[in-house]
């Protein structure tokens, strides 16, 4: 049987919630001991390839759009000078 969970912070440790329909199909009870296989769900790299199909914006304009309104007066200046 697999399900997919979210681990979440528990004290200084991580610790997932079983669905109370799998405890029930598994009989888990109170420190009975079971055994959980950890798989990393990353996507493969064939699965991303084409999702940004059609992005009109440049990675040079996307960091322009985030850098607005992040600049100091001393660099407007600079950059005003450097215009000229």
């Amino acid at each position: 049987m697999e399900i997919k969970v979210t681990a979440k912070k528990w004290g200084s440790s991580l610790g997932v919630v079983l669905p109370k329909e799998i405890v029930e199909a598994k009989r888990i009870k109170e420190n009975k001991e079971i055994i959980i296989e950890v798989k990393d769900v990353r996507p493969k790299a064939g699965e991303l390839f084409g999702l940004l199909k059609g992005w009109e914006k440049s990675g040079q304009e996307i960091k322009d759009e985030m850098r607005k309104g992040w600049e100091s007066e001393s660099d407007k200046e600079r950059m005003k000078k450097w215009k000229k």
